[in-house]
């Protein structure tokens, strides 16, 4: 009786520590899995959470007060870039410049200078109406500006504007090929008259 009761005894242990290693083998295996799915999980958590993390990098020059490169956040515009640059100087011509224009790396955000008023004995010396006095910003264009460029009608302009919405700011003027009806030879002509 008591060797049949030891041999169950032993029997009931036995199974227990097989159960108990059994148990312990698996969260082993349970866990090395878990932590090899988390992995990728905790990578796209981190992309969410990290999602706000990726940013621009803009270089501001011109009239600011502390021109430099800045990085700023995906989803800026303009004008964050201007705030970050210390705002523009008191010479900003800032009707020049789409402050709501969204921004995209490696921009180049231009605030140009006032120009200077013309003395009156040139403006009244021979009638003659003057033409603008530089380049046509590509990235704060309005329609109309576009549209007085040699050889951009308004379908054209209107192009321009959708695709300065579309894909961000314009980083140079190479970027006028990707606008369909714009081939090597219109963007040729127009190198001199356009800047980003």
């Amino acid at each position: 009786m008591d060797l049949s009761a030891l041999s169950r005894g032993r029997a009931i242990v036995g199974g227990l520590l097989l159960i108990a290693a059994l148990f312990i083998a698996g969260r082993f295996v349970l866990g090395a899995g878990a932590a090899q799915e988390s992995e990728p999980s905790s990578s796209a958590g981190g992309e969410l959470s990290a999602e706000p993390a990726p940013r621009l990098v803009v270089h501001v020059v011109g009239a600011v007060r502390r021109p430099g490169l800045y990085r700023l956040a995906h989803g800026s515009r303009i004008a964050d870039a201007l705030h970050r640059a210390g705002g523009a100087t008191r010479r900003a011509d800032l009707s020049l410049v789409n402050l709501a224009a969204p921004l995209s790396d490696g921009t180049q955000v231009v605030v140009p200078r006032r120009a200077p008023p013309a003395p009156a004995a040139s403006a009244a010396g021979d009638g003659e109406a003057t033409t603008a006095s530089g380049p046509v910003h590509l990235n704060t264009a309005t329609l109309e500006q576009l549209d007085e460029l040699p050889g951009v009608g308004p379908v054209t302009a209107q192009k321009i504007i959708d695709y300065r919405q579309e894909h961000g700011a314009f980083s140079s003027v190479d970027d006028l090929d990707g606008i369909p009806g714009i081939g090597p030879a219109r963007l040729e002509q127009l190198r001199d008259l356009v800047a980003p």
